[in-house]
Parts: C-alpha cells; structure tokens; sequence
C-alpha cells in the first residue's frame, strides 16, 4: 500500500511538471506580442500576481521555513525566472501608462516579500510560526493569483470575445489548481489546499465562460495577421 508520503509526493512531482506547462502556456501570447511589437489588450495583471506568488512560495518552501519542501522551492524559482520574462516583454511593448504599472507593482511586490522576509525571521523563531505567518500571506496572494484573470474575465463578458482569454492558459491552470489542492490535502497542509481550492473553483469559471462565448468571439479577431502566433483559442 502506498503511503502518504510517497503519495504526496509523486502529486508533487506531478504539481511541478503542470506547473511548467502552466508558466509556459502564455508563450503563444508573447510570441504574438514580440511579433506585433504590440501588447494590445493584454493585461500584465496575472503575470504580476504570478510573480508576486512564486516569490512567496518559495520563500516558504525554504528549510528555514517549511523544511522538506523541495518540490514548492524548485517550481517557484522556475515560475520567478519565467514570469521575469515575460514581464520584460510585457514592459517593453508597452505604452508608458502600462509600463510604469508594471514597474510600481513590481517594485511594491519585492519590496513587500523583502519586508516580510526580514519580519519572519527576526520575528518568528520556530518552524511552526514561520510556516504560520508565511502560510497565511500565501493563501492571501494565492488566491489573488487565480483572482487576477477575473479583469479579463469581464472583458470577455463586456465584448462576447474570448480573444484575449486563452483556453490554454485556462485550462492548465485548472488542472494545476486541482493538482496542487490534492497535494495540499494529501498532506494536510491548509496554506496550500485553500488558495488553490479558491483557484480551482475560479478557474472552471474561466472555462465556462469560454464555452458561452466562444462561438461569439468575432472570426475577424480570431484571424489576425500573424495566424501562427494567434491561434489563442
């Protein structure tokens, strides 16, 4: 019979590799982006709540932390090298209203997990209350991950257009929710199974919408100039 553990982890080692195709599903966005050298109606927000996420988490992966959790430290360093990338494009194909966004909320983000890295330690002296007070911050701002594609689920809503809401990213991202909330029940860890509960119940709601309004999405949006690197849908 397997054990709990063991269980655990291969979940986990099945969490990272979703995980992966998560952080990778936008790469068709930003080829369409670096091709068109435009960002259009992209929204930085989920990459900027993405990258603010990982770096909480892996934080809380960390011995120091939360010992034996290797599995949360090498997914999240992978997701803060990717999301860095794919907001320097963001950045540089943006107009100046957007780009300086990017640039307070990116500068509010590692001074904000600066700040709670400097407090944890110097004010938490035990596994239990570290993993504690990090745990909680992280279910804040996990839940404002999966949270943040609701701006652009309003404006499928407001245009009948599912153009600028992949169904890739979507879906990968309901399938990592449902991974990671059996990774946190598996081991009875609340600051992992709530946020991604949350996200799971978000996430299908994106794929909901998409079925409504898929057949509505204009053939004139769907078929833009660059085909190949338009194919979001």
């Amino acid at each position: 019979m397997v054990s709990a553990d063991a269980a655990r982890n291969v979940v986990g080692i099945l969490g990272n590799c979703i995980s992966f195709c998560l952080f990778l599903s936008p790469a068709q966005t930003f080829d369409r982006i670096c091709k068109n050298k435009d960002v259009e109606q992209f929204t930085p927000d989920p990459y900027l709540a993405t990258l603010m996420n990982c770096l909480l988490w892996f934080f809380y992966g960390l011995p120091i932390v939360h010992p034996n959790s290797l599995l949360v430290i090498t997914i999240n360093s992978v997701g803060i090298i990717i999301e860095t990338i794919y907001l320097s494009i963001f950045f540089l194909y943006s107009p100046p209203k957007k780009r300086l966004k990017i640039l307070l909320v990116v500068g509010f983000e590692v001074a904000f997990v600066a700040s709670v890295v400097v407090g944890v330690l110097l004010s938490a002296h035990t596994y239990e209350d570290r993993s504690r007070i990090v745990g909680i911050i992280c279910i804040v701002f996990g839940t404002i991950m999966y949270a943040a594609p609701l701006t652009v689920m309003g404006k499928v809503i407001k245009t009948k257009s599912v153009e600028y809401m992949p169904f890739t990213v979507s879906l990968v991202n309901t399938i990592n929710g449902c991974c990671w909330l059996a990774y946190g029940l598996i081991g009875n860890d609340p600051y992992v199974t709530i946020p991604n509960a949350i996200g799971t119940v978000l996430c299908i709601f994106q794929l909901i919408l998409y079925v409504c309004y898929y057949k509505s999405t204009p053939v004139k949006e769907q078929n833009v100039e660059l085909p190949a690197a338009a194919t979001e849908n």
